[in-house]
């Protein structure tokens, strides 16, 4: 399979099993186009019709532009064969029973009382609580003792507000730091947070402990506020934005991430990343709302054209802005075009259940933070471990070549099959398609793979195989 488009200039092909990625000029985009479909006399005489820039292009022209695509279909770049569907588990069944990373609620409590949260703000469908020192401590060695042989270990520090508990996560990275010397592990920790209770205190914790910090920033202090509010119905804005540039400022501009949400109120959340750029942050990202069909902030239909535009505007402005020595990423266009994932991570998925798992306050364990409070999925808990195999194997079982639909999308292997959370919560089932998610990740694919283009090959050089 190969997916072709076009944008800001470029005429970019890729092979989908490979992972090749092809700049090329039009001509050989429009022979790629027809390959497969007609015999190379047919596309000859097809493309012989045909006006590129100024002129049309004699019969040895094409022939060598047809040449050039049958040796690269030889050297397996183009139309080569998706072998990988017998590997797909087999990631997930080397690892099976290692935990890498935990996402430690802190505190199902929140100050602020945004209404298109997840979370129930911060409740989790449950009860107010927050995570004691002995949970916290507990959750460390359940981590360490379900590693094996992984030295580097990840904890999210997560909500609710986890710096309505900012004691126990400080106890708890102090306690990680005693035992990763007795165990030979390494701890990276993040911190999630709305900004309210940021201090100097947090600050100095953050920059010492903190591999990276996630603020909540929706953009346009409108916007924002819109949503954002305390119990009085007070928006937040105005009150988290100068903590939050003194974090960043803090951490020189490096190793943290402008965290915002966009709803069916601002589609053109464009508009809401310049306000960030304006403020001086450079590392962004903007997540579509995921929510109950009923609900008024649910992304429509009619909003879906405004968002792909959104998505290509973004790539060109990043372009710009880089042009003029002021870059700045976006967490979803970050793509390493010679590195990236091995095969068996991009066909297995994400981990959760396997390899990431979330912590109540109350020691249960879920597959991720987002099933919190879906009792079918409780897994356990960090005193005996994981005790529901059935949904734990539902989770490892659970991977790209498992879902119909994904078999013929283009992007299958970029997004692994996508984030099971969302099928869940859209479908009914961990193994269904958010396809208007779906529709989203294939735009900011292909934006990012314009991004990545550009960067290898710049304006001037086509017809490149990268």
């Amino acid at each position: 399979m190969v997916h072709q488009f076009q944008l800001d200039g470029y005429n970019i092909v890729i092979d989908v099993a490979s992972g090749s990625v092809h700049a090329v000029d039009k001509a050989a985009y429009d022979v790629i186009s027809m390959y497969e479909e007609y015999p190379k006399k047919e596309i000859l005489r097809k493309l012989s019709r045909r006006k590129y820039g100024e002129r049309k292009l004699d019969r040895s022209e094409l022939e060598e532009c047809y040449d050039q695509v049958t040796e690269l279909r030889d050297a397996g770049k183009l139309f080569s064969e998706d072998s990988y569907a017998s590997l797909a588990g087999e990631l997930k069944k080397r690892t099976s029973g290692v935990v890498k990373a935990l996402c430690l609620h802190v505190a199902h409590t929140c100050n602020l009382n945004c209404s298109y949260c997840f979370a129930s703000q911060g409740k989790y469908h449950g009860e107010r609580a927050l995570m004691t020192t002995e949970v916290g401590r507990r959750a460390i060695d359940f981590l360490i003792e379900n590693s094996g042989s992984r030295r580097n270990l990840e904890v999210d520090f997560f909500g609710g507000e986890p710096l309505m508990n900012f004691d126990m996560v400080k106890d708890t990275v102090a306690y990680a730091r005693e035992q990763e010397k007795k165990y030979n592990k390494n701890f990276r920790f993040t911190l999630t947070t709305n900004g309210l209770l940021i201090d100097d205190d947090v600050i100095d914790f953050a920059n010492r402990e903190c591999s990276n910090v996630v603020l909540s920033l929706d953009g346009r202090k409108e916007v924002h506020d819109r949503f954002r509010v305390d119990y009085a119905g007070n928006g937040s804005w105005d009150r988290i934005v100068p903590k939050f540039r003194k974090m960043v400022e803090a951490r020189n501009g490096k190793s943290y991430y402008m965290r915002g949400t966009f709803t069916h109120n601002n589609p053109d959340f464009l508009e809401d990343i310049k306000v960030m750029l304006d403020l001086g942050f450079r590392e962004l990202s903007m997540e579509p709302v995921v929510c109950a069909d009923d609900d008024p902030m649910k992304l429509t239909e009619e909003d879906l054209p405004v968002v792909l535009r959104q998505y290509e505007d973004l790539a060109r402005l990043m372009k710009k802005k880089k042009a003029e020595g002021d870059p700045f990423t976006f967490y979803h266009y970050m793509l390493d075009l010679t590195g990236g994932p091995c095969i068996y991570k991009r066909i297995s998925g994400c981990g959760s259940g396997t390899e990431y798992m979330a912590v109540t306050p109350w020691g249960d364990l879920y597959p991720c933070h987002q099933f919190v409070g879906e009792e079918k999925f409780r897994l356990g808990d960090i005193w005996n471990g994981v005790t529901n195999h059935e949904v734990q194997d539902e989770f490892e079982s659970c991977n790209l070549y498992e879902r119909e639909e994904c078999r013929n999308c283009w992007a299958r292997l970029y997004c692994s099959g996508g984030c099971a959370a969302n099928a869940y919560h859209s479908t009914g089932s961990v193994k269904g398609i958010y396809e208007y998610g779906c529709r989203l990740f294939r735009k900011r694919m292909e934006c990012a793979l314009m991004l990545a283009v550009d960067d290898i090959v710049g304006n001037e050089d086509e017809d490149s195989d990268l």
